[in-house]
């Protein structure tokens, strides 16, 4: 990207939002695409991306753009608020106590865990039979 251009990492489970800011009017692009028509209706993900910038008073500020892999819906949203909130962080670190405060810079790392083999699933066994 441009010399002027912020990037962070934002994950959740296993989704992972690259994320650039720089400077702009507050466009916020999804795999080159708009939030609404990324994610679709229902719900309102546009309003939980945003908050961070809102949270800072940035939002008409920057242009954020965005890739984002893996996961679902959700994860996605909140991977995205937790990049765009570590790329703030690099902004202006002055950011740090409010968006800590939100929780925005926590990464919420509860995945799912893997198949053992010889069992049913992670932790279910299947069943013993003496006989």
């Amino acid at each position: 990207m441009a010399d002027n251009s912020f990037y962070a990492t934002g994950k959740r489970k296993t989704a992972v939002a690259r994320v650039w800011l720089k400077p702009g009017s507050g466009n916020i692009q999804v795999n080159k695409m708009s939030v609404p028509d990324y994610f679709g209706g229902g719900f309102d993900y546009l309003q939980k991306v945003a908050k961070p910038l809102a949270l800072t008073d940035t939002g008409a500020k920057f242009d954020v753009m965005a890739t984002l892999t893996g996961g679902g819906k959700i994860a996605q949203t909140e991977a995205l608020r937790h990049g765009i909130a570590r790329a703030l962080l690099i902004v202006d670190p002055e950011h740090r106590p409010a968006l800590k405060k939100a929780g925005f810079l926590t990464r919420d790392q509860r995945m799912k865990e893997r198949k053992k083999y010889g069992q049913k699933s992670a932790r279910a066994r299947f069943q013993f039979s003496k006989r």
